[in-house]
């Protein structure tokens, strides 16, 4: 590496609090390296027992101003268009990712009936009423009964159990089913999961990431171009790498709507809606650096992004998204890493 290509780097790593895109050698990270770093956000997870399938939630009690980023040809969302900023409401009090297709955006019924119970809500005359968007994710194919899914039962229950501590990372939450690399079809797949990640700057600036990683494609590491997970060989054993069979042509497309990744990126920021939903869309940049093929018609890519506000002051936006992207791609990384092996699917572990 040139001298002038040191410094850059070290810089950029400085700036970035965290330099493990680079591969170089970094400060201690502080926190506990997850969502949950943003100060004012819980998260919970609660999966069905009958088959790998949940939900995750991430809860902002408070409030917290929100925007968002639809990628994907193939989504699953509910109350998106409340997050323009054209329209009224300005916080929302939850949000919810869920597998299930869409039969799993119920589990956002259940965030409501919790949170209407804490009197957490937009305040309508006597009624509060709480403001939970979601987004869902296909995994109807992975491990027992399609009618099997998130309800409203798993969104109240995953409600219950949010809290500060480090996000549960791997086979939990909306996580549970996620797979990827299904280029070839499930059977020559690999178990995804739910990763998040998190950014400190020396001046108070925190911003994390939450992914339910349920890709089409393979999951790479920007900092090697190696590919962590994704499409398998023939004979199952080894990855096949689709950045290599992409350049032969598939045999046949995919059905739209039978992957989908979806993302929360958070900070302490104070942003407004339309800072917020930018964020939203320079955090796609993430999914693109850690997935190839990402954002194909059958995939419903969807990013939320939360601003708590908690760090006052003017925020510098397109700082704010820059660490977003790179952040939310960390996110990727550790959601295959931390994923285990089903019966039929094995993980980047267990793949060796």
């Amino acid at each position: 590496m040139s001298a002038y290509r040191a410094v850059a780097a070290a810089l950029i790593g400085t700036a970035l609090g965290s330099t493990a895109l680079l591969g170089l050698a970094g400060p201690d990270r502080m926190g506990n390296g997850t969502l949950t770093d943003v100060e004012g956000l819980l998260v919970g997870h609660a999966v069905r027992r009958e088959r790998p399938t949940g939900c995750t939630v991430v809860l902002a009690r408070e409030g917290a101003v929100a925007g968002v980023d639809v990628r994907g040809a193939a989504p699953g969302t509910r109350e998106t268009d409340l997050l323009d900023p054209l329209n009224s409401v300005q916080q929302v009090h939850a949000i919810v990712l869920a597998g299930g297709s869409a039969f799993g955006l119920d589990a956002a019924s259940g965030v409501m009936q919790y949170l209407e119970g804490e009197g957490i809500g937009f305040a309508m005359g006597a009624v509060r009423v709480p403001i939970v968007p979601a987004a869902i994710l296909y995994d109807l194919g992975v491990g027992g009964a399609p009618t099997i899914r998130p309800d409203a039962a798993c969104g109240r229950a995953a409600a219950t159990a949010a809290s500060a501590a480090p996000v549960a990372q791997g086979n939990v939450g909306a996580g549970a089913g996620a797979t990827v690399g299904k280029l070839y079809g499930i059977s020559r797949a690999m178990k995804g999961g739910i990763g998040s990640a998190s950014i400190h700057l020396p001046s108070g600036l925190v911003v994390a990431a939450l992914v339910a990683v349920n890709a089409r494609g393979d999951v790479v590491d920007p900092a090697t171009g190696a590919v962590v997970a994704g499409v398998r060989t023939e004979d199952g054993r080894a990855l096949a790498d689709a950045r290599l069979l992409l350049r032969q042509g598939l045999p046949t497309p995919l059905a739209p709507g039978g992957n989908t990744t979806l993302g929360i990126v958070a900070t302490n920021a104070t942003l407004s809606k339309t800072e917020a939903s930018l964020v939203a869309r320079m955090a796609h940049d993430g999914f693109a650096r850690a997935i190839v093929p990402a954002h194909t018609p059958s995939d419903g890519d969807t990013i939320f992004a939360l601003a708590t506000g908690r760090k006052t002051g003017a925020a510098d936006v397109g700082l704010v998204g820059a660490l977003a992207a790179d952040v939310t791609a960390q996110a990727i990384l550790s959601a295959v890493r931390h994923a285990e092996p089903l019966p039929f699917l094995p993980s980047a572990r267990s793949l060796r």
